[in-house]
C-alpha cells in the first residue's frame, strides 16, 4: 500500500535511561561525563517523526555532545518533579529548555500526571466551583478539557486562563532556579509571543504563553532565543518525517524537518558564545 510506497516507517527512537531520572529519553545513550549541552523540551525537542531533531543538528555545529533530554507533551511537571534530572542537566555547560505550554501542569484548578502532563487526573474545588455544569469524569486530556470550557463559557474561561499562567510562571521561575547551568530558553512555535498579556490560545503550542510571561522569567535565563518556524518550513507539512499513516494528522501538527535546522541555526551561535565563556 502507499505506506509503504513513500516509504513512511515508524521511527525506532532506541529508548534510554539515566541513572537517578524517572523518565525516558531518547536514545542512543549518551555519556554525561565532560562537557556537553542538555536540551529539555516537549515533543518537539524529542523529535517525535524526526531522524535528527535539532539536538543531533547542534551537535554537528558545535562538536559538542547535545543530550536530547526531550519528553513527549511535557509541561513543567515533568521536569521540576524529577531531582534526578535535574541534578544531570546542571551538571551541563549549558541547558536548552523549550518554552513548554502553561496548559499541562498541576495548578490551583486542576492536577495532572506527574510525568505525562497532558494528562488531566482532577478538577479542584475551585474549577468545580468556577464551572458547576460540567462533569469532568468525561476528561483525559487538558486540550480537550480546556476546549470544553471555553466553549461553555468564554468569560469564565479567562478567570482560569489567567490562573494557569500565574503557576505556570512561578514553576518556570522555580524550575530555573533548580538548573545550575546557563539555560538558554527556546520560543519554538509557528508564531511570535503574544503582545502584552495576549496569549496562544488552546490550539497553539505553546499554549497561553505571552511575551509578558517570557519577561517574566527570562530574566533568570542567560539568553531566550525565539524560533518562528518559517512559512517555507511550515508549508513542506510532514515531508520527510517518518510515521504510521495512521499517525498522519499528529505529524502534521509538529515542526517538520526544514523547522528543527532552523532551530539549530538559531541555537548554535548562542551556545558557541556560552561555551567560550
Amino acid at each position: 500500500m502507499g505506506f509503504e510506497r513513500v516509504g513512511h516507517r515508524p521511527l525506532d527512537y532506541r529508548p534510554v535511561t539515566y541513572d537517578g531520572s524517572k523518565l525516558v529519553f531518547r536514545g542512543p545513550q549518551r555519556r554525561l561525563t565532560g562537557d556537553f549541552v542538555a536540551c529539555l523540551g516537549g515533543t518537539e525537542t524529542y523529535g517525535t517523526f524526526i531522524d535528527r531533531p535539532y539536538p543531533d543538528l547542534m551537535e554537528r555545529s558545535l562538536a559538542l555532545p547535545c543530550v536530547n533530554f526531550g519528553w513527549p507533551n511535557a509541561g513543567v511537571d515533568a521536569f521540576l518533579k524529577d531531582e534526578g534530572l535535574l541534578d544531570i542537566v546542571s551538571r551541563a555547560r549549558a541547558v536548552v529548555l523549550q518554552v513548554p505550554g502553561a496548559m499541562n501542569l498541576s495548578n490551583p484548578y486542576y492536577r495532572v500526571h506527574p510525568r505525562r502532563n497532558d494528562r488531566f487526573l482532577e478538577a479542584t474545588q475551585r474549577l468545580r466551583r468556577l464551572y458547576p455544569e460540567v462533569d469532568f469524569t468525561e476528561f483525559h486530556f487538558t486540550r480537550h478539557m480546556m476546549r470544553r470550557l471555553e466553549d461553555v463559557s468564554p468569560d469564565r474561561f479567562a478567570v482560569l486562563r489567567e490562573g494557569l499562567q500565574e503557576a505556570w510562571v512561578t514553576a518556570m521561575q522555580t524550575l530555573l532556579e533548580r538548573i545550575a547551568a546557563p539555560v538558554v530558553l527556546m520560543w519554538f512555535s509557528r508564531h511570535l509571543p503574544g503582545l502584552g498579556h495576549e496569549a496562544a490560545g488552546v490550539a497553539d503550542d505553546p499554549a497561553f504563553v505571552s511575551r509578558a510571561m517570557l519577561r517574566a522569567v527570562g530574566a533568570r535565563a542567560a539568553q531566550v532565543v525565539e524560533v518562528v518556524i518559517s512559512p517555507e518550513a511550515c508549508a513542506q507539512g510532514t515531508r520527510g518525517m517518518r510515521f504510521d499513516p495512521m499517525q498522519e494528522a499528529v505529524a502534521a501538527d509538529l515542526p517538520g524537518l526544514l523547522a528543527h535546522s532552523e532551530a539549530a541555526r538559531a541555537l548554535s551561535p548562542v551556545l558557541e558564545a556560552l561555551n567560550a565563556e
